[in-house]
């Protein structure tokens, strides 16, 4: 038996095919061009199926449905993207569209959920009663884990932990608020915090510009980490500035849930121990002091990228 799970992203989009083993046997990756129209967004989607089969020498007649996790609001039994602030959608039929694309079944999820059940099936979370899935992208993505199932809410939309508000009248969030937690904490939000370290202090910011060529526009999430790493006293300070803030959406999510364990994916996770430990340190600091007779894990989601792939194409067999 094959699956096929597709992880649409505000950047990418990634398809999948596993085997019972919930391995993965094939895989194909695309940027996501958006803005763009239902019909287009179908398109991209069927591409990136279609090339992930062909990666695994399987066809459509190998699988049983087409998975895929979407940020944003899901409304799951009618298979419609409800709101997506990062891909700009509200109410895009995008289960019928695409099964009409396709001719097969196609079941959809909030990214951050997939993402989770992929880690509670076969990574991080595998056994965990209570348990937290956070995914570091291009926004902030939550899946909450109760008593073993995915937690979905009244409206199904809930885990949007990217936008809470962290800090009152902050930076503007394209779900209409400001301040919210994935304009600080995501890879975007960390890439906007360098930026606005270089350009307020231009000069401590020689060793960071010469990182990026001098260019403003080549800033990634993996800048101001390298810099820390090489001794780089404002790339140490913009990590500083970014674990704070990462540690405060973090801390909060502790003491709402008082999970087993919250594993952290996306790709500002592969920093390892440079990220993890201080922000255990921090959390460990800032949460409700309760009786900790059950203390929680922090760790990095073992599925990495693949968490949301894997979990949208077993979203049949929850």
């Amino acid at each position: 038996m094959y699956y096929l799970g597709i992880d649409l992203g505000g950047t990418n989009i990634a398809a999948g095919v596993i085997n019972k083993q919930y391995r993965l046997v094939g895989r194909s990756k695309q940027k996501t061009h958006i803005p763009c129209s239902e019909q287009e967004m179908c398109e991209q989607l069927a591409t990136s199926a279609l090339s992930a089969l062909q990666d695994a020498n399987l066809t459509l007649n190998d699988i049983p449905w087409i998975g895929v996790g979407s940020p944003g609001s899901i409304d799951r039994a009618n298979g419609i993207i409800t709101f997506s602030s990062n891909l700009q959608f509200r109410q895009f039929p995008l289960e019928r569209l695409l099964r009409e694309r396709l001719n097969k079944k196609v079941l959809i999820e909030n990214d951050a959920k997939a993402a989770a059940l992929g880690e509670f099936m076969a990574g991080a979370l595998i056994g965990a009663n209570n348990a937290l899935a956070i995914t570091l992208g291009t926004g902030v993505g939550c899946g909450i884990i109760i008593n073993k199932q995915i937690y979905r809410g009244s409206n199904a939309s809930s885990g949007e932990m990217g936008h809470m508000v962290i800090v009152r009248n902050g930076r503007p969030c394209g779900c209409g608020r400001k301040g919210c937690w994935e304009q600080y904490a995501s890879a975007n939000g960390l890439k906007q915090t360098t930026k606005e370290f270089i350009c307020k202090e231009p000069e401590q910011a020689n060793y960071l510009l010469s990182l990026i060529e001098h260019d403003l526009n080549k800033i990634s999430g993996k800048t101001a980490f390298e810099a820390m790493k090489n001794g780089d006293a404002l790339g140490t300070k913009i990590c500083h500035s970014y674990i704070e803030m990462l540690g405060c959406g973090l801390t909060n999510a502790v003491n709402i849930f008082q999970p087993d364990i919250i594993c952290i994916g996306g790709g500002v996770c592969n920093e390892g121990e440079a990220l993890l430990r201080p922000l255990q340190i921090l959390i460990e600091a800032e949460r409700y002091p309760v009786e900790q007779t059950h203390p929680f894990i922090l760790c990095k989601a073992l599925l990495g990228n693949d968490a949301g792939i894997i979990g949208a194409a077993l979203l049949g067999l929850e």
